[in-house]
C-alpha cells in the first residue's frame, strides 16, 4: 500500500499549492508522512460530522475542499469545535488534506464538476489563469446548453441534479428569458459579477448571492437580460467530490495501489429548513 507521503505527491500534482489563492490555506493538516494509506474519502467539509463519518469508514486519509483553519487558530484544545476535529483525526490516525482554490482553479476543477452535474458544455474559463498557456484553467467556467432553456428550466435542472438543500434554488431576473450560454462558479461567486458582465452569456449560476450586489448587478445590466440563479454553497461544490475521487482512482490504478476511494454524502449545508413566503402577499401580508 502507498505510504501519505505518496498519495499526497499525487494529490498535488492535481492541485498544486502554488496555484492557490495567497489567502488560502491548502495542503496536508494532519497525518504522518510515513502511515499507510488503504481507504481515502473525500468530503467538501472538515466537519465533525464528515471526521466521524471517515472513522466509521476505516479511512486513512479524508481530503475536503474547504480549510480547517483558513485564518489561524493559537489553539486546538478539544473543548472547541475546530480542535475536537483535529483531536478526532489525529487519535483515529486518519490524515486530512486540503485543496481549496487550486481545485478551483484546475482543470478539471469545481466549476467543471459543476457544470457537468448540469449536462453544460464547458467552452473556457470565466477568470483564465494567466500562468496557464493552454487557457483552460482558472475560476469558474463559461458553458453552452445544447439547446436553448429558459431561465426557469435551467433552475429546474439545478435543483434535480444538485444535491437537494434547505434553500433550493433561487433566480433573480426573468424566469421565461431564454438561455444559451451560462456561466457557473462553485461556491461564493458575486466576486466575478465583472467578469460575467464582459462573458456574453445569459444566466450566472453560482452561490452566495447577496443583496446588494445582486441588486446593483441587476441594475447595472439594463436593457440586456441576464438571469442569476443561486444554489447552495456545498450543493454546487460537491460534484468536485467525485470527480476528485475520480482522478485519484485512476492515479490508484496507474501505480497498483488498490486504494478504496469514498465520496461522503453527509450533507454539511449550514441551513436545515426552508419556509416559503407566500408568492401571492405584499410585505404586509395582505393580497396583492
Amino acid at each position: 500500500m502507498p505510504r501519505l507521503s505518496e498519495v499526497i505527491a499525487a494529490l498535488e500534482t492535481l492541485w498544486p499549492a502554488e496555484r492557490a489563492e495567497s489567502w488560502d490555506a491548502v495542503g496536508t493538516v494532519t497525518g504522518d508522512p510515513g502511515q499507510e494509506v488503504t481507504r481515502v474519502l473525500f468530503a467538501v467539509d472538515p466537519v465533525q460530522e464528515v471526521v466521524d463519518e471517515a472513522v466509521r469508514l476505516g479511512a486513512d486519509l479524508l481530503v475536503t475542499h474547504h480549510p480547517l483553519y483558513l485564518r489561524g487558530t493559537t489553539t486546538v484544545a478539544a473543548g472547541t469545535p475546530k480542535g475536537r476535529v483535529v483531536h478526532t483525526l489525529i487519535k483515529n490516525d486518519v490524515a486530512l488534506h486540503v485543496a481549496h482554490t487550486n481545485a478551483d482553479k484546475a482543470d478539471p476543477g469545481v466549476s467543471d464538476a459543476l457544470a457537468g452535474a448540469l449536462d453544460l458544455r464547458v467552452t473556457g474559463p470565466l477568470v483564465p489563469d494567466p500562468d496557464d498557456p493552454a487557457g483552460r484553467r482558472g475560476l469558474g467556467r463559461i458553458c453552452e446548453l445544447d439547446h436553448p432553456l429558459t431561465v426557469r428550466e435551467l433552475a429546474e435542472r439545478a435543483a434535480q441534479r444538485l444535491p437537494a438543500t434547505a434553500q433550493g434554488i433561487r433566480v433573480a431576473g426573468d424566469p421565461d428569458a431564454v438561455v444559451r450560454r451560462v456561466a457557473v462558479s462553485g461556491g461564493s461567486g458575486d466576486s466575478l459579477f465583472d467578469r460575467v458582465r464582459a462573458a456574453g452569456v445569459d444566466a450566472f449560476l453560482t452561490a452566495d448571492l447577496r443583496h446588494h450586489p445582486a441588486s446593483e448587478f441587476a441594475a447595472s445590466v439594463g436593457e440586456r437580460p441576464l438571469a442569476l440563479i443561486d444554489a447552495a454553497h456545498w450543493a454546487t461544490e460537491w460534484p468536485w467530490c467525485e470527480l476528485a475521487a475520480a482522478e485519484l482512482d485512476q492515479i490508484s490504478d496507474r501505480h497498483g495501489w488498490g486504494l478504496r476511494v469514498h465520496v461522503s454524502t453527509t450533507v454539511t449545508d449550514p441551513w436545515t429548513a426552508h419556509a416559503a413566503s407566500p408568492v401571492t402577499t405584499s410585505p404586509m401580508g395582505a393580497p396583492n
